[in-house]
């Protein structure tokens, strides 16, 4: 998870109410430094709606119980969904998600998406918030984050 500057201190609950009547768009890999970044390498696979209020009661197993206009949705790109932001309903970036099979926060019926079949959302958990450094290098920008994945940890773009 990874907040937008002004939802910095926010508590879980007012990240949840802020989301009511929002959206939930999912891209495919590219993912920018975090939601106050522009959106430059990734292509919009689908776009969901909150409800308002956007969050039920949690389950039991503390999974977040999101509350859509549409669970599946009709795709609209081609490719691997790799993360998702979401919205407040007037466009405010709130956070980003990881989306994917393994520890991730949204998991997908499918693996990848295809224009004009259907996309489901089968689960989405917040995990803890990940922080972001990053560097101007020789080799360009390096981002650094507290990731536990390996492969999530380091990103270097030209």
């Amino acid at each position: 998870m990874r907040l937008a500057e002004a939802f910095a201190s926010a508590t879980l609950d007012d990240i949840k109410a802020a989301l009511d009547g929002g959206k939930l768009v999912l891209y495919s890999t590219g993912r920018p430094i975090g939601p106050d970044h522009k959106i430059t390498r990734s292509e919009v696979m689908a776009t969901f709606t909150f409800q308002s209020p956007a969050f039920g009661p949690d389950a039991a197993d503390g999974a977040a119980a999101p509350l859509l206009a549409e669970t599946t949705v009709v795709a609209t790109g081609i490719g691997t969904p790799g993360w998702a932001r979401l919205s407040k309903a007037d466009g405010t970036p709130v956070v980003d998600l990881s989306v994917g099979p393994g520890n991730t926060e949204i998991k997908l019926a499918s693996v990848s998406a295809t224009k004009d079949f259907p996309l489901t959302i089968t689960g989405l958990k917040f995990l803890p918030a990940e922080s972001v450094e990053w560097n101007k290098t020789e080799f360009g920008h390096a981002f650094l984050t507290n990731h536990e994945n390996p492969f999530r940890k380091v990103s270097v773009r030209g």
